[in-house]
């Protein structure tokens, strides 16, 4: 996986409408949808012209949907920017889509799979690793177990690989 400026990121996704007016409920995967005017919407451009907190996450509207069927229409589907238009991190900050799809391997060398998911249960970020073989993994993504990671793979101690 490459993580090219272009390459697209997840934002939001539709759950539904709200209202009449053509609002949508939006389950998101961003502190601020606000500085993001421009969504693409698989393929197709919206311009947000509002977002507030709403039930299970926020309530947005877009200049061009109007009706709720309009925001109908649009349930289950992604919202998503260029990774380019991401603020830049400061040293030791990651974006969770800029590690998906890393190969890991341990310290001692052993590649032990690739990042398929990073979650957060409220005690920090975990990452979840596929073995090449199959079965799955999980460490906590903090310098501990992960002492190092860069565009091209992500480095675990290897004590928590075992």
């Amino acid at each position: 996986m490459t993580n090219a400026p272009d390459r697209p990121v997840t934002l939001a996704a539709v759950i539904g409408a709200h209202g009449i007016a053509g609002d949508v409920r939006l389950k998101l995967f961003t502190d601020d949808l606000a500085p993001y005017r421009a969504l693409d919407a698989n393929g197709r451009t919206l311009t947000l012209k509002s977002v507030r907190p709403g039930p299970n996450g926020a309530v947005a509207r877009f200049a061009e949907i109007t009706t709720r069927d309009a925001a109908e229409a649009l349930r289950g589907t992604a919202l998503t920017v260029a990774r380019s238009a991401l603020p830049p991190l400061e040293p030791g900050e990651y974006y969770h889509a800029d590690l998906l799809g890393l190969p890991a391997v341990s310290t001692d060398g052993e590649a032990l799979g690739v990042v398929v998911a990073v979650e957060n249960f409220g005690a920090g970020d975990v990452i979840e690793i596929e073995r090449p073989g199959g079965g799955r993994f999980m460490i906590p993504m903090n310098p501990n177990a992960v002492p190092e990671w860069s565009a091209e793979k992500l480095v675990v101690e290897a004590a928590f690989a075992a």
